[in-house]
């Protein structure tokens, strides 16, 4: 595949990947804060549904086509914006995976909720803090791998 359709799946994967996220994120935390047992329920498990659909062949492109753009760019994997950008990726997909644990685990407390007409279980705020505090490293990593990959700044070290 030649340089320009490779960085055009990279750019559409990454933009599927961040607005996917973002969004899911939105919506997650909206409903879950209405405190709507069977809304939260049906919200998170589209959250859940898109990760699959969508999240889930962007996280798996991204690499691909970044590593085969530096490959054709002639780019050593040690230039400090690559090797910045693939550590910052390595930190979101660390955050990632267990948000789509807790989101598992939350749909199916907020799904029991909702049947038996019940609140929200104590468990399911829990996982819902966890949720946030991973990702919160993850959207700033991303944007930074953003920034990163916009830039390309040639004089980036690394640590």
């Amino acid at each position: 595949m030649d340089y320009l359709t490779v960085k055009w799946l990279h750019i559409v994967s990454s933009t599927i990947l961040f607005g996917t996220g973002i969004g899911s994120a939105f919506y997650m935390l909206a409903t879950s804060l209405s405190a709507d047992a069977r809304t939260t329920a049906n919200v998170v498990r589209l959250v859940v549904l898109a990760d699959w659909i969508f999240t889930t062949p962007a996280i798996i492109l991204q690499p691909l086509t970044g590593f085969y753009l530096i490959h054709l760019a002639g780019y050593p994997l040690t230039q400090g914006w690559i090797a910045w950008s693939i550590a910052l990726y390595l930190l979101a997909g660390a955050c990632w995976l267990p948000v789509v644990w807790l989101q598992i685990r939350m749909h199916r407390m907020a799904a029991q909720a909702a049947d038996g007409h019940q609140r929200l279980p104590a468990l399911y705020w829990r996982y819902l803090r966890y949720w946030i505090l991973l990702g919160i490293p993850a959207f700033i990593s991303l944007l930074c791998v953003f920034y990163l990959m916009t830039v390309k700044p040639l004089n980036t070290v690394i640590i």
